[in-house]
């Protein structure tokens, strides 16, 4: 897999419309412990590993099935997960407060990704310009991080515009209409945006920050331990799959979101693929630690957090590695 960064996803406030999408024929319930209840995000990000699970049949070699939903992001997967309506979902980097707060445990981690921005109207130029301008957010998302990230940077914070909170393709119309001025998304929202408003100002970028943005496969607290060293299994085989059949990936990808496949590989073009054995070595080293506790400090400056807990918490990165070994 080239050093390309393709897109993150995570993201973006509530979905009402789930995909009853049944993989190898299955319409599983966590009462069935041979079926996953899998949640995720229609996107290169969240969906490229549930298509390729299902291509190559790896649910099978396991002797699991799947039955997989659509959401609009991460913060309502966390949600159904609590309720017990699912067993697993997907987040991006800003949801990840959620498994920090101890709602759910990071079973995997994903990618690296750097698709958040900060856009602006036509005419506005920086951050400072948005001030008492109406922004857009998906809250509690990578959106509503990456407005934290730039309005921190100028020096700024919520109070000095008018933050309105709202799903993300509310944020697409609304921004493609000139009702906000401003607002935190992600790609491949943005270029839907840019159908309508061409030439809108991206005034900050995680593509142009130091810090790293991972997103991470999500888990109920209470799932059975050799449950989740299949799933977990899975996912490392699919990963490191994609890892080595990136045009591949995006083919099946566009076929299982029924998408147009240049629309997916644009997404992709935003995300940093990782193989499993980079991510176990990292783990071991310590370097997801250090992403995690970056995200948390995040998350505590803004208030979302009252303190950072050691990622050990909520990252099952020992399960991971565990996993890897067999």
């Amino acid at each position: 897999m080239p050093g390309s960064r393709m897109r993150r996803a995570l993201t973006a406030a509530a979905t009402t419309t789930l995909l009853s999408l049944s993989v190898n024929g299955c319409s599983g319930s966590s009462a069935n412990d041979s079926t996953v209840d899998f949640g995720y995000i229609s996107d290169y990000n969240g969906a490229s590993l549930l298509a390729i699970a299902d291509e190559r049949g790896l649910w099978k070699k396991q002797g699991l099935t799947v039955d997989v939903k659509a959401f609009n992001n991460g913060p309502v997967q966390v949600e159904a997960l609590g309720a017990g309506d699912l067993d697993y979902g997907y987040i991006g980097p800003g949801a990840m407060w959620l498994p920090a707060s101890g709602r759910v445990e990071v079973a995997a981690i994903n990618t690296l990704t750097y698709a958040d921005r900060v856009i602006a109207q036509p005419g506005i130029t920086s951050m400072k310009d948005l001030k008492g301008k109406k922004v857009g957010v998906p809250e509690g998302t990578s959106g509503d991080m990456i407005l934290n990230l730039a309005l921190h940077e100028a020096g700024m914070t919520a109070e000095d515009i008018q933050k309105i909170p709202m799903d993300p393709s509310t944020v697409v119309s609304a921004f493609s209409s000139g009702q906000i001025d401003g607002a935190g998304i992600f790609y491949p929202l943005i270029d839907t945006i840019k159908q309508k408003v061409p030439d809108l100002r991206e005034l900050s970028s995680t593509e142009n920050m130091e810090d790293s943005f991972p997103t991470a496969f999500v888990a109920r607290n209470d799932v059975e331990p050799e449950f989740n060293s299949k799933v977990v299994k899975v996912l490392q085989q699919a990963n490191d799959w994609r890892a080595e059949h990136y045009e591949e990936s995006i083919t099946l990808t566009a076929e299982l979101l029924e998408l147009d496949r240049d629309k997916v590989e644009a997404d992709a073009g935003h995300v940093e693929v990782m193989s499993t054995a980079d991510i176990v070595a990292k783990t071991k080293d310590g370097t997801v630690d250090g992403w995690l506790d970056g995200l948390s400090d995040f998350f505590v400056r803004t208030g979302t957090l009252e303190s950072a807990p050691d990622p050990s918490e909520f990252y099952t990165g020992d399960v991971y590695t565990e996993a890897y070994a067999k």
